[in-house]
């Protein structure tokens, strides 16, 4: 492969997402140090909060300090490549060695292990369970938020681990009561958004295993005979190489089987024949196509 010269825009980009993440770990490591320390982060001491321990009348202990910044910190991150770890070794057609020593190779190579005494039939099960885990972080975080705005206390759910509260010093007037009721609206709009994406994403499973049921009856009813003289005069989905049953539609407008497609976009939510990205409720489900 020729080596050429970077242009301008190459090198202005590789600034700017340098300086993007040195100003994020720089923000993130004084806010641990005034934390772990005691003291008021920049953000606390504009709006004049002061962390306090569940008696409201003491700061947090250096152990509920160093709590609150493994929950808020280190929890998250680990959590998030646990499981794009577990992800990855799940959807791996052979086991990926590392040659690097570590405590992140050490937590792959327990992870490879234990995915290496799985059967197939289990890696697959897997797979589904691992991504409703991590749409449940998500969901979890937006009820967390809902809640907060409903009570008004523990904006991160590390501090809500850790115990970790706020009092107010200096300006003790009483707030304007409107600007609470607004908090308290939006929580409920949020909750009641949170239930209408819960009943989509149930309904979305009821539907995928409505059509798994159909399909297996179909294909147990059909002779062998008529099952190859009907799948070659009609189309036939790429994903099972079978006739299409409960024909569905990506945005992009290609056809697959409801169940393929619905279990494809548990894993990848893009289009398996031209990649094109897409929610999975934006499939439509053709339900008088012929």
């Amino acid at each position: 492969m020729p080596l050429v010269p970077a242009n301008q825009p190459q090198l202005m980009r590789s600034s700017q997402k340098d300086e993007f993440y040195q100003n994020n770990l720089t923000n993130n490591a004084n806010e641990l140090f005034h934390t772990l320390a005691g003291y008021q982060t920049l953000g606390e001491e504009y709006v004049s909060i002061i962390q306090v321990d569940p008696s409201k009348r003491r700061i947090p202990s250096r152990m509920r300090r160093t709590a609150l910044i493994f929950f808020h910190t280190f929890v998250p991150y680990l959590l998030d490549k646990v499981l794009i770890c577990i992800e990855n070794e799940l959807e791996a057609e052979a086991p990926q060695t590392s040659r690097t020593w570590g405590p992140v190779s050490h937590v792959r190579l327990w992870i490879q292990r234990a995915v290496g005494m799985l059967t197939e039939s289990q890696r697959k099960a897997l797979v589904p369970l691992v991504f409703a885990l991590q749409q449940g972080i998500t969901l979890l975080n937006r009820l967390h938020v809902a809640v907060f705005y409903i009570t008004g206390a523990f904006y991160h759910i590390g501090k809500r681990a850790a115990g970790v509260s706020y009092l107010r010093v200096g300006n003790v007037s009483g707030d304007d009561p409107r600007i609470s009721n607004s908090y308290r609206l939006l929580g409920a709009l949020s909750l009641l958004q949170l239930g209408i994406t819960l009943t989509l994403q149930f309904n979305n499973l009821r539907q995928t295993q409505r059509a798994r049921h159909q399909w297996k009856q179909h294909r147990n009813l059909l002779p062998s005979h008529q099952a190859s003289q009907s799948s070659s005069r009609s189309s036939r989905c790429i994903l099972c190489l079978e006739e299409r049953r409960n024909t569905s539609s990506t945005p992009c407008g290609h056809l697959f089987c409801w169940e393929c497609i619905t279990e494809w976009c548990n894993t990848k939510t893009e289009c398996p024949l031209c990649r094109e990205k897409f929610q999975p409720h934006r499939l439509v489900y053709l339900r008088n196509y012929k």
